[in-house]
């Protein structure tokens, strides 16, 4: 496992095959950090499912208002949070394996609860959506969240927590 150096700034997702360490970027996107440790600090990621996860391309999970699992995970992907959508904050940091990325509409300020991990090196994305984390550790278990738009029987995160409360 990866040292943890600022566990303010560090996220755990617990899914099914261990934990995942995100590192997140308060300096590269900062208004994205402080909801993604919001949301996380009221407990809103607890049991999301993974509605979109795309083989070479990347997991989608985040949606707090649809996807929780026992829920009507069928509109998964469709909703976000009860705060207000965030500004862009596009960066120079590439999309690169194991990035955690703002999803998002069209509109280049609509990111709101949803985030996506990258699987592979996905640089046509550089500076259309905001990074704003890096999986440090458990990436393996990432790799086996399982597929599918959405996927017949999702996986979910069973719990995220700043590193600092856990």
């Amino acid at each position: 496992m990866a040292e943890i150096k600022d566990p303010e700034n560090t996220i755990v997702i617990k899914l099914k095959d261990g934990p995942v360490h995100v590192e997140l970027l308060p300096d590269v996107a900062p208004g994205h950090v402080a909801r993604m440790k919001e949301l996380a600090r009221e407990g809103a990621y607890d049991g999301v499912v993974f509605h979109r996860v795309i083989e070479g391309f990347m997991a989608q999970t985040g949606d707090v208002e649809h996807g929780k699992d026992g829920g009507n995970t069928a509109r998964a992907g469709t909703g976000g949070s009860d705060k207000p959508d965030l500004k862009a904050e596009f960066s120079g940091i590439p999309h690169d394996r194991g990035t955690l990325g703002a999803a998002r509409s069209q509109s280049p300020d609509s990111a709101n609860s949803q985030f996506f991990i990258n699987f592979a090196d996905n640089h046509f994305l550089n500076r259309q959506y905001t990074v704003y984390g890096r999986v440090i550790s458990g990436m393996e278990h990432v790799d086996k969240i399982t597929r599918g738009e959405p996927p017949t029987d999702p996986d979910k995160m069973l719990s995220v927590k700043v590193a600092a409360d856990a």
